[in-house]
């Protein structure tokens, strides 16, 4: 159970402050609401990209865990490995402390360069959460396009002028990459609802398997928009529906939040200067597709949450009346 916010004052980050994330940043957040989610001693692995540069940079650390960087294909192939010798060391006796593993990686890190390695991780069944801190781009090299940066976003690598509008193609929808890969438990939160997101940590790393989790991370230099919004564009992906918070347990779909008013999706566009060329006319037909893409993937989620909701039972059929006796 998710501790309170005042249980939560009295417990140390792992953390530390001091790091070198740029001012707004969800990363850091992102990562010690995870961290503060269990009171099990864990160890962290980070793939190269903001979060990692942000908070190793020699000879200084702000993690007050066992920490790993990785390259920038590979954490969940190195987390893997260290949770298999954890489990071999248990096996023997030499290890008999409760522990957990946790891979850190951005979009990049995540939906592109290490996919591979995370599909690995999953078909083999270790025990440890991934965590994605998505910010829609590959920010740590100065802003590129990645497979989850959305459809008409600005980037260094899809720019906009003459011949360009941004982002051609919607971003790859993931979460039914991880889903196929028969997860046990995969997720979607935003770090604006912290109780919603360290309770699917919680239930994760409970799991005995594999487990995944894909968090928005507003990124102030990459999205271009004012450093004081960061709470206010992850919150506000949420009540637009373009990031649903929802979890899937054992294939079973369920919604863990329904906006009782939908907010246009432009509202979220239009905080954020990376879209400013949609608000031209010849560009408006980008926004209608975005809306678009955000509606049709909101009616498959629920979609798959009715198909996959556990079945009532059936009502007991009632009992035949008793034959009639004789004489009666």
């Amino acid at each position: 159970m998710v501790a309170s916010l005042k249980q939560l004052s009295h417990k140390q980050s792992l953390l530390a402050p001091g790091h070198r994330a740029c001012a707004g940043c969800a990363g850091p957040t992102i990562i010690r609401q995870a961290l503060m989610a269990q009171d099990v001693p864990v160890v962290c692995g980070c793939a190269t990209g903001c979060m990692e540069v942000i908070t190793t940079i020699y000879p200084y650390t702000s993690w007050r865990t066992p920490f790993i960087h990785c390259a920038f294909e590979n954490v969940a192939a190195t987390i893997s490995g260290v949770e298999s010798a954890y489990r071999a060391l248990r096996k023997k006796g030499r290890i008999t402390q409760e522990m957990r593993f946790i891979a850190f990686g951005g979009d990049g890190g995540t939906y592109d360069i290490g996919f591979q390695s995370l599909s690995g991780m999953l078909e083999r069944g270790h025990r440890m959460l991934y965590i994605c801190y998505n910010n829609e781009a590959y920010m740590n090299t100065v802003i590129q396009r990645s497979s989850a940066t959305p459809k008409g976003a600005r980037t260094n690598t899809t720019p906009v002028g003459k011949v360009g509008t941004g982002k051609q193609q919607n971003k790859k929808y993931i979460m039914a990459c991880v889903v196929a890969h028969n997860t046990p438990y995969v997720a979607q939160a935003s770090p604006h609802n912290h109780r919603d997101l360290m309770r699917k940590v919680e239930k994760a790393l409970s799991v005995d398997g594999p487990s995944f989790l894909n968090v928005i991370s507003p990124c102030p230099p990459g999205w271009e928009f004012k450093t004081p919004d960061t709470m206010r564009l992850a919150r506000l992906a949420c009540e637009t529906r373009y990031w649903p918070l929802f979890e899937v347990e054992n294939g079973v779909y369920k919604v863990n939040y329904k906006p009782k008013q939908v907010v246009p999706l432009i509202e979220w566009v239009k905080l954020q200067h990376r879209f400013a060329h949609l608000a031209q006319p010849a560009n408006q037909h980008i926004v209608t597709e975005l809306q678009a893409e955000v509606d049709r993937k909101w009616d498959e989620l629920l979609r798959l949450e009715a198909m996959t909701a556990p079945k009532a039972a059936a009502p007991a059929a009632p009992a035949a009346p008793a034959p009639a006796q004789p004489g009666a």
